[in-house]
């Protein structure tokens, strides 16, 4: 009787083994969840969506990103457009699902890969979208060949498109291929291959070069040789795209800070005043010098939205005109030494720098060592651009003295305020220390001071300066209430900005 209890248990045993076993695939059975026509993928279902579809297009985004919103709106409207295809169009919130996009490397600001086949590990990356129209043509270009770029130009010559149009004598030959490359990743871009003659004599140029032309007019021409690469190519297209002078604002702001130019010179300016037209075009004339070197930006100072780089550049609106020359590299600054600004001071100028004779302005100490792994990230003057520009992050930022009492005594608060957020990688707590750096931000106040740079508001920046008793008490309750996560979450309002700063002032006192 015991020996058959016992065969009980173990036929139960083996028949919950079974179960258990078998439960995964009954799951497997299960649709996958989806809005508009794009999955909702978590870590759960991750595998299994790879293993269902042969072509799997996916967008890690973060919810406080606008290059996440927008990238989103392109999804779902080329998912309308995939539909009974065998591309899968599929987001992950990197902000819920911190496991997964760490498991596959894509914690960083938009990301789209393809996986193909199911490989998990080897996926293709994909450009950043502009709108749905660029992620159809990227699959098609890429899924294509160059022959399907072979067009006949007379139906666009009066396109105001931007067209890159490949002129080559042999169609097999590598230069095909690399500008292919080229085209495939820059979907935003019209791409022509032609063998037309006639381009030859109108265009003076030869076989085997890529022109540029908008509206019929030659922009700029480029001679392939047996060295050029994609890259290469990417540089050349992605620089003459531009004007030699490109205005920042809301549209422009991430085509210049992605630029494949890392020396950036901006001019400073009041659009409303007397010598603007002179001083702009001395800075046209010169940035046509310098295509592929530097890179030329005009800063409208009367621009309300521009407000963040006058703080960052420390200028002010009654400086200007001016001009400022920064490395994105290393994020090093440089002052044109003169008040003349007519074009051969600035060629001058920015020939010095590229000589490696201009004297920095920006003052900053090594970026230290895992600076940005503990809660409170440790910011010094060649890292506080990247991180406190970043749109895709909301930045609180303390700037203190190491010498300072008052500022020592917010450190243990700036440190359980980093605890509550080091889980939320679109929230950064930092300091930096103000006596070894050049911050480039007008402060009024005494330090410690603090900065709040909200997401999604790139070009705005709060500054701490009130005092007032009863905003001090209301967010003391706050905090004592534990209430501290819901409080700072707000914050991407300046004015509570402003209120959490008053309770600091307090417990500094």
């Amino acid at each position: 009787m015991r020996r058959l209890l016992l065969l009980g248990v173990t036929a139960f045993c083996l028949c919950a083994c079974i179960t258990a076993d078998t439960q995964p695939d009954r799951q497997g059975d299960k649709s996958l969840p989806e809005k508009d026509g794009v999955l909702q993928l978590k870590k759960g279902n991750f595998n299994r969506a790879l293993r269902k579809h042969k072509q799997l297009l996916v967008h890690f985004y973060a919810p406080l990103s606008g290059d996440g919103h927008r990238v989103s709106a392109a999804f779902e409207g080329a998912a309308a457009e995939l539909q009974g295809s065998e591309v899968k169009l599929a987001m992950v919130d990197v902000s819920q699902e911190k496991d997964l996009a760490k498991e596959l490397n894509a914690t960083g600001p938009p990301t789209l890969r393809l996986y193909l086949s199911g490989d998990k590990h080897n996926p293709v990356p994909c450009p950043v979208p502009k709108n749905s129209a660029s992620i159809l043509t990227w699959l098609k270009r890429r899924a294509g060949s160059p022959t399907d770029l072979i067009t006949d130009l007379s139906q666009s010559e009066s396109s105001d498109e931007l067209q890159v149009v490949g002129l080559f004598k042999d169609l097999d030959h590598n230069y095909v291929q690399v500008f292919y490359a080229a085209a495939v990743d820059l979907p935003d871009v019209s791409f022509v291959v032609t063998q037309d003659k006639e381009l030859i004599s109108k265009y003076g140029v030869t076989y085997d070069v890529v022109l540029l032309l908008q509206k019929s007019k030659l922009i700029q021409a480029y001679k392939m040789t047996p060295q050029t690469s994609k890259e290469e190519l990417i540089v050349f297209i992605t620089v003459y795209q531009m004007e030699p002078v490109t205005e920042y604002n809301g549209q422009t702001a991430s085509q210049i800070l992605t630029s494949p130019v890392m020396n950036h010179a901006l001019l400073f300016a009041n659009k409303s005043s007397e010598d603007f037209n002179e001083i702009h075009a001395a800075f046209y004339s010169a940035a046509k010098s310098f295509r592929l070197k530097v890179l030329f930006v005009f800063v409208d100072v009367d621009e309300p939205r521009n407000g963040r780089l006058l703080e960052y550049f420390r200028v002010r609106v009654s400086e200007a005109p001016l001009i400022r020359l920064v490395n994105l590299t290393n994020h090093v600054t440089y002052h044109l030494p003169s008040d003349t600004l007519d074009a051969e001071t600035i060629k001058k100028f920015c020939q010095s720098y590229l000589e490696g004779k201009a004297k920095p302005k920006m003052q900053s100490e090594p970026i230290p060592e895992g600076w940005d792994e503990q809660p409170v990230k440790e910011l010094v003057g060649m890292n506080l651009e990247k991180v406190a520009f970043n749109p895709d992050r909301t930045v609180f930022l303390m700037l203190y003295l190491p010498y300072s009492q008052r500022s020592r005594a917010l450190f243990p608060l700036w440190e359980e305020l980093a605890e509550a957020f080091k889980d939320q990688e679109e929230v950064v707590i930092a300091r930096i220390d103000a006596s070894a750096n050049d911050i480039n931000l007008v402060l009024q106040e005494s330090y410690p001071a603090l900065c709040f740079f909200p997401a999604l508001h790139a070009e705005r920046v709060s500054h701490t300066t009130s005092n007032d008793l009863f905003f001090m008490l209301e967010i003391k309750k706050l905090l004592q209430a534990q209430k501290l996560v819901g409080l700072i979450c707000m914050l991407s309002s300046a004015f509570l900005c402003f209120v959490f700063a008053c309770h600091v002032s307090l417990m500094c006192t």
